[in-house]
């Protein structure tokens, strides 16, 4: 089985402003269809200054409601790629874009879905509020922290989606600028009697560490955290690092370089030590954009959300996880 397409090209077909500083941008896909799940993200290949860069953004559209594929994108102090797509990118303009991944989607459950939004963390909270509103009969209840009013992304489709579904979805709204930021006491009064729902969080770093902390449980904790690093390899011993042979290979375009391998490496990091500039984006087996196939050797994966098991089995490897297991390996980009 040959692996699915990582990259393709969609025309900006609209771009609604959504605040000052967050815009969603309407795609159309050229290869006609872009099969996805409430939750998930694409990871968008830009050049920026003659530098090739990647950066994931949720969808904000559902497949079960939407017609249209849609992302939102919000300014961020020196956010090279964000900022750059709302300076300049126009309708009509291409973009290169992954197939769907992650793994924030909707989970099989009666329960009653929460979520806490922090900023852009809105945009896959109002996709999974869409998908369960649509296919499911759950209650919904959002708690959406901005800075103020004029930074709530989403204000008038939210109001309107409550407005389409009373008494399943009701939503407060939480300004820092009048009410502070969101502590643990804040968290447990929204959070009430609903112990046991399902609660999804996506948010800035702080915001998503309050909501951790204080979530009560016995209910599922679903995290969307586009920051978190690659776990480290375990460290081995002096000994153990002196027995290692052989080395890493690797095909980039026209380019084939060889480097010695070393104990605990990802071959991204060997890619890297040899002088490549191999594509990447997330390091935490998420996106897909690292994606190689190996030809000789073998590695084991430290996490991987991306591939499924056909296409490991077919040689398939998320280079950023992806650590030789003996010997010399041979991998190759796509």
């Amino acid at each position: 089985m040959a692996v699915t397409q990582i990259f393709q090209r969609a025309t900006v077909t609209r771009i609604v402003k959504e605040t000052a500083d967050a815009y969603t941008f309407v795609l159309d896909p050229h290869e006609g269809s872009f099969p996805y799940r409430a939750g998930q993200y694409s990871t968008f290949q830009v050049h920026v200054d003659g530098e090739e860069l990647y950066r994931s953004y949720s969808m904000s559209s559902a497949p079960e409601t939407d017609t249209e594929l849609m992302t939102t994108v919000k300014r961020v102090p020196g956010g090279k790629v964000s900022n750059w797509l709302l300076d300049n990118l126009a309708e009509g303009d291409e973009l290169t874009m992954t197939r769907a991944a992650g793994t924030f989607c909707l989970d099989s459950s009666d329960s009653p879905l929460l979520g806490f939004s922090g900023g852009s963390g809105i945009t896959p909270i109002l996709s999974l509020a869409k998908s369960a509103l649509a296919t499911t009969d759950r209650t919904v209840r959002l708690l959406c922290a901005d800075r103020d009013a004029s930074a709530a992304i989403f204000d008038d489709a939210l109001s309107e989606l409550a407005a389409r579904y009373p008494g399943r979805l009701s939503v407060q709204r939480h300004r820092d600028a009048e009410d502070g930021l969101l502590d643990a006491a804040g968290v447990a009064a929204f959070v009430g009697a609903d112990t046991g729902a399902d609660c999804y969080l996506c948010g800035p770093e702080g915001f998503m560490a309050v909501v951790r902390e204080s979530w009560p449980g016995p209910g599922r904790l679903f995290v969307e955290d586009f920051e978190v690093a690659t776990a480290p390899a375990a460290p081995l011993g002096a000994g153990t690092a002196a027995e290692v042979t052989g080395t890493v290979t690797i095909h980039l375009g026209r380019k084939k370089e060889s480097v010695p391998r070393v104990a605990g490496e990802t071959l991204l990091e060997s890619a890297r030590r040899a002088g490549l500039a191999p594509p990447f984006s997330c390091e935490a087996g998420n996106c897909g954009t690292c994606i190689a196939h190996i030809s000789e050797g073998s590695a084991k994966m430290i996490a991987n959300t991306a591939l499924d098991d056909d296409e490991v089995a077919d040689g398939y490897i998320l280079t950023c996880q992806g650590v030789p297991e003996g010997g010399s390996i041979t991998v190759h980009y796509e």
